[in-house]
């Protein structure tokens, strides 16, 4: 069986939000304590981009450019030059709080999670980012928001509290409205936390679980299919990339466990380890 593949050194704080860019013929991920946005190319060239401020994910914008998660919120970001415009602070109540994983769905809209910095409050929520650049919050509270994920049907949406263990899952109708939210997956100790998340083609949740170094396959009535191990304890994230969207890139963080030489790397899971299993093509915010 094929290796799993090292993208990246180790050393990423805490590696996250991994986005495969068709565009860009690249997967974009974040570290998001060491204030960086990473590039690595099909070409096997790799870039860096330094911000002033905590830096959790990035979204493709239609028209070019893109939407960040920032400590500060929402903003707009376009690349060389790094230029930075604040949208919106969606907790202005909660100083310490910073965004958390975010999706576009196919409606062109941002769902962003959020959590207190230092981990001691449940003061985050789920907030969505419209298309005319106002911001409502749609769930909360949450201590670790986490995900979320779109199924194929654009009618499901799941979504995680990592602090409990708890991944959601709610519908979702043409405006935006969730209802319906129940539990999807209770994680018991030894699965560890659930992280990010990415729903396939074939129906199936794909959870980076933080602990184990692992990510698993859901089935769609939330009972596992088949895990994969990997070389870092602290996986984060994963999202499926390419041409056919066939290979699946797996962020992982190295805060807190100096011990593990392979922490903060980028993986890649070929698909020959996938099943036959294929992604989703990520969605643009259309604002």
């Amino acid at each position: 069986m094929p290796d799993i593949i090292r993208r990246s050194p180790p050393g990423a704080l805490l590696g996250e939000g991994p986005l495969w860019s068709r565009r860009d013929n690249c997967v974009y991920w974040v570290d998001i304590l060491g204030n960086k946005l990473h590039a690595w190319y099909l070409d096997n060239s790799a870039r860096t981009w330094n911000f002033p401020e905590h830096v959790t994910w990035v979204i493709e914008r239609e028209q070019g450019g893109f939407i960040a998660g920032l400590m500060s919120g929402f903003a707009e970001v376009t690349l060389d030059p790094l230029t930075i415009k604040h949208i919106a602070t969606p907790y202005p109540h909660e100083p310490e709080n910073r965004l958390n994983d975010a999706k576009a769905d196919d409606r062109g809209r941002i769902w962003a999670g959020s959590m207190h910095k230092p981990i001691e409050k449940t003061s985050g929520a789920f907030y969505r980012l419209n298309v005319d650049l106002t911001v409502q919050e749609v769930d909360g509270p949450y201590k670790i928001a986490n995900g979320p994920a779109f199924a194929a049907d654009h009618r499901t949406v799941y979504h995680t509290d990592t602090d409990l263990g708890e991944v959601y899952v709610f519908d979702i109708d043409d405006q935006g409205e969730l209802t319906n939210k129940r539990l999807f997956i209770k994680f018991t100790e030894d699965m560890g936390g659930p992280d990010g998340m990415t729903a396939d083609a074939q129906g199936g949740l794909w959870i980076a679980q933080w602990g184990p170094g692992r990510v698993t396959r859901f089935k769609a009535d939330g009972t596992e299919d088949f895990h994969i191990d990997l070389p870092a304890k602290q996986t984060t994230s994963p999202c499926f990339a390419g041409e056919k969207l066939d290979r699946l890139f797996v962020t992982s963080a190295s805060v807190g466990l100096p011990e593990d030489r392979e922490a903060g790397t980028l993986f890649e899971i070929p698909s020959e380890l996938l099943r036959g299993h294929t992604g989703l093509e990520p969605q643009k915010f259309k604002g």
